[in-house]
């Protein structure tokens, strides 16, 4: 099986899953005109809210999009396809990259659905800040990405869904996702080192025309090659057992 079809077959499997479809595109949209539509007028964080909020709820829907992949992973674990995979053709490094992939395209989707939304409830950015912003959330996904494939390698079916839902969530919670958590002291310093957090924040960063500040970009490293680590640990293990 070439890698263009496998892809293929991923993206056609996951615009399929009803439940994935709401929760990561449904309820962040529902949230986001509900709560963003009353307070279109307000300011939140230096931005305005719908801006702040439509960001929050694109963070969210995002990591649940890129995490969903660990979901697949271990429904195929499960029934013996991994196992399957590896007498396959299909390179190993294929077959995660396209599990990636997958997760980033229908990342792109919430993010494309919620930029709409934001723009009916009266945001405006230049074209330069909308890709800025959109690129630094999509760099900020790389540790969510490699923890999908981290929890499909150690979670059944039947506990991943509460386990993405409830990580997601708080992610989200201490992000500030529905709002900022801390403005100052001891907890802002703490939930900095957080990945959700800069994904929150990238509409801020956009909007001043800078990028991230190189906290962000240490905090995301680090988690991304620590969750890098543990993935091939828990992946080689799960190979050794079979």
């Amino acid at each position: 099986m070439k890698h263009p079809t496998y892809l293929r077959y991923e993206v056609l499997r996951t615009l399929r899953n009803r439940r994935f479809l709401v929760f990561s595109l449904g309820f962040p949209l529902l949230l986001f005109l509900t709560i963003g539509g009353l307070n279109r007028k307000a300011h939140l964080g230096g931005i305005s809210f719908p801006l702040y909020y439509m960001t929050g709820m694109a963070a969210w829907g995002t990591m649940v999009a890129v995490i969903s992949s660990g979901a697949r992973i271990a429904a195929e674990r499960q029934i013996g396809w991994t196992r399957q995979m590896r007498i396959t053709p299909l390179a190993t490094s294929a077959y995660f990259r396209a599990k990636v992939l997958c997760g980033y395209l229908m990342a792109l989707l919430s993010i494309v659905v919620l930029y709409g939304a934001g723009i009916s409830l009266g945001v405006r950015l230049s074209a330069g800040q909308w890709l800025t912003m959109t690129a630094l959330v999509l760099i900020g996904l790389i540790p969510f990405a490699v923890l999908g494939i981290v929890l499909g390698h150690l979670l059944s079916v039947d506990s991943m869904g509460p386990a993405m839902g409830g990580i997601t969530t708080l992610f989200a919670l201490f992000g500030g996702a529905w709002g900022p958590l801390a403005t100052s002291g001891v907890l802002l310093t703490l939930v900095k080192c957080i990945p959700s957090y800069w994904l929150v924040q990238a509409a801020k960063s956009a909007l001043g025309g800078r990028g991230w500040p190189a906290e962000a970009w240490i905090v995301l490293a680090i988690w991304a090659v620590g969750l890098a680590r543990i993935a091939v640990v828990v992946y080689r293990r799960d190979t050794a057992r079979v």
